[in-house]
């Protein structure tokens, strides 16, 4: 018998920003941090689930190309906004949105969606079957253009962010690899 779809709230994604705001001021930057992401992780298998029923086709046959439009469709659908797929290098994946929901129009210092790159974690793990880390590397919270999700083996987005971490530009960094 197939598992019931999962139940779903649609929240305003200002809902977002206050809690991760809320969540900042009374426990502190990291701690929210680490909660908004575990909470996405934890969402990121139901938001799988959803995928895979709303798919007119097997996901397993689409093809690379076919499974990335219909991520795109799927979360656009869902609210999130605009995401498109680009593969800049071999192990690295990029995900951008120059409209993503999580991302608040005000001034933040560091990249703000934290739910989002848990979610993406874990949907992106179980449309792979084995791990994959998401690490936000730009986010309109910070003035950038768009949010920027890069995503790859666990190691190779450790990595990735130490590199990052020293200064380099994502260019310079994937050069490095």
């Amino acid at each position: 018998m197939e598992a019931s779809l999962p139940r779903e709230v649609a929240v305003p994604a200002r809902g977002l920003t206050e809690l991760r705001r809320s969540l900042r001021d009374e426990v502190g930057p990291l701690a929210s941090v680490q909660a908004l992401h575990a909470a996405g992780y934890a969402a990121g298998e139901e938001y799988y689930r959803g995928f895979l029923h709303a798919a007119s086709d097997d996901v397993s046959a689409m093809g690379s190309e076919g499974f990335w439009r219909h991520l795109r469709r799927y979360f656009r659908q869902k609210g999130w906004g605009e995401l498109r797929h680009e593969a800049p290098h071999p192990g690295v994946g990029l995900l951008r949105s120059g409209d993503w929901a999580e991302a608040s129009a005000d001034s933040e210092s560091q990249p703000s969606c934290a739910f989002s790159t848990g979610l993406l974690s874990n949907f992106l793990t179980h449309a792979a079957g084995g791990a994959v880390a998401v690490l936000e590397i730009d986010c309109v919270s910070t003035g950038s253009d768009c949010c920027s999700f890069a995503f790859g083996s666990e190691a190779t987005i450790q990595e990735l962010y130490g590199v990052l971490l020293e200064g380099s530009s994502l260019d310079d960094a994937l050069a490095r690899f």
